[in-house]
């Protein structure tokens, strides 16, 4: 059973950018809180912000974190599934979509946007809609 170590590269792919992410969003949302500091200091003294606005704005932006947190946990769920799911084509027959290339796999690789699974000639196979997989070659009858 041969899972490329590229499956590792996506699942650190996939961190770096939600870290990415995280950090554009901590980013975010200091920049929102030193807005609003910046207007709490400026605003006019006869015309003071309204308390409720205020927390509403802190809790749309804390709303705005927790949601890029979850994004961040369902793409590690997503990553872990395309694992799993590489790993079972192993051993088993496969044709791709267009019927060109068909064999036994030997090796899958799980790259960020998709799996390649590599027949036992060499030969690649885009994991896709519309190709098949059975336990082992179909016989071929005239």
């Amino acid at each position: 059973m041969a899972v490329d170590a590229t499956s590792s590269v996506t699942s650190s792919t996939s961190t770096s950018s939600s870290s990415s992410a995280q950090s554009k969003a901590t980013l975010n949302y200091d920049n929102f809180l030193q807005l609003l500091i910046a207007q709490m200091k400026n605003q006019d003294p006869t015309d003071p912000m309204d308390a409720s606005e205020q927390v509403a704005q802190l809790a749309t932006f804390s709303q705005v974190e927790q949601t890029i947190q979850t994004n961040t946990k369902l793409d590690t769920l997503l990553a872990s599934s395309s694992l799993t799911q590489a790993s079972s084509y192993v051993g088993k027959y496969m044709e791709s979509a267009d019927g060109t290339v068909k064999g036994v796999i030997d090796s899958v690789k799980v790259y960020s946007d998709g799996i390649i699974a590599t027949t036992t000639d060499g030969d690649k196979i885009l994991v896709q809609a519309g190709i098949t997989v059975a336990d082992e070659a179909p016989s071929s009858s005239s």
